[in-house]
């Protein structure tokens, strides 16, 4: 009996399953630091303990994105080690900061399948949970994944599509214990904009752009241990290239939002997701944003805002991500969904 993983496939995957993904992960300093090197990550309340603990947190959390990419890391071996693509994203909330010393860990349940007409893959559905080392869940969201099959003879299983809400209820948002904005220092945090300055329908040019590049590309996915095959060996596509993960497209983007969003210190939902087309080492990437909705919490001047963050390459048009015809533009290569939380 062979003792390798060749990860699992389409047919591998049944209903109720619950898995137990391996290799926990103590997140320290360091991974803050390599985060902050591989993104122009400049958000005030993730980069000083000193702005974090002015506003009632015990010290600077662990970036929100660097929590989401080690639980998303520890599922790949399971869910999509033999993955065409990362379709989407639902249902994602952020529930406990993290912080230096924590240990995460991950535990995934099959909650859809459908295989896809061509019988050669099938979409699988997974409900994520990040956990703690006392056990408490920090971060859970919906996933689902293009998977291959191992055995084209496997008959296809019964379709089963669960029932997502298309987005997170602002009364379901959390917001950490002790977080006030009545004290916020908008020097230091590097923009004026607050709460009340955005309207709903607007829509901001984040300006400027980062040309993606392989090297980096490939830090990344090691440093989240993601070992989707897509990712690492050149021969796994018929065009000979690795394809970007999503989540450094991801990272590069909300990075890229803090010219125009400086404020948007926190992310506490994932309303949905598209990973719209494949991004490849050379594509410059850019994103705008545009306000969705906006709530007010219960926590001391900290509102929640609803933001679509667009990330494209070279060549696309201002402000346009899907044509007429309802399908996605072929430069825009992300379209995020998503609560941040913001001084009122």
């Amino acid at each position: 009996m062979g003792k390798t993983n060749p990860g699992r496939f389409f047919e591998d995957y049944k209903l109720g399953d619950v898995i137990r993904h391996a290799v926990p992960r103590t997140v320290a300093e360091g991974e803050r630091a390599l985060y902050h090197a591989l993104y122009p990550a400049r958000h005030a309340l993730y980069s000083s303990d000193e702005f974090a603990a002015a506003c009632g947190l015990e010290g600077s959390p662990i970036d929100d994105l660097i929590a989401f990419h080690v639980v998303f890391g520890k599922t790949v071996p399971d869910v999509s080690l033999n993955a065409v693509a990362n379709l989407g994203y639902a249902e994602g909330r952020w529930l406990k900061p993290v912080y230096p010393g924590d240990t995460l860990r991950s535990e995934s349940e099959v909650i859809g399948v459908k295989q896809n007409s061509n019988g050669k893959s099938g979409v699988v559905y997974v409900r994520t949970r990040g956990l703690n080392q006392v056990g408490e869940t920090v971060l859970e969201y919906v996933r689902w994944v293009m998977v291959r099959k191992g055995d084209l003879d496997a008959p296809a299983p019964e379709t089963v599509l669960p029932d997502l809400a298309s987005v997170v209820a602002p009364a379901d948002l959390v917001v950490p214990d002790g977080l006030s904005f009545d004290d916020y220092d908008f020097d230091l945090a590097g923009e004026p904009h607050r709460w009340g300055d955005y309207e709903i329908g607007e829509k901001i040019d984040h300006v400027d752009g980062v040309t993606i590049e392989e090297a980096e590309h490939m830090i990344a996915t090691r440093l989240w241990q993601n070992t989707a095959k897509v990712h690492f060996d050149a021969t796994f596509r018929e065009d000979g290239q690795r394809l970007i993960y999503g989540g450094h497209v991801i990272s590069m983007a909300r990075a890229l939002s803090f010219n125009g969003l400086a404020n948007a210190q926190m992310i506490v939902a994932l309303n949905g997701g598209a990973h719209a087309n494949p991004c490849f080492s050379g594509d410059t990437v850019k994103a705008w944003s545009e306000v969705l909705d906006k709530a007010e919490t219960g926590a001391p001047g900290v509102g929640a805002i609803r933001l679509r963050l667009v990330a494209v390459k070279q060549g696309a048009p201002e402000f346009a991500y899907k044509g007429e015809d309802g399908k996605y533009l072929p430069e825009v290569l992300l379209d995020l969904d998503y609560w941040a939380l913001m001084p009122i």
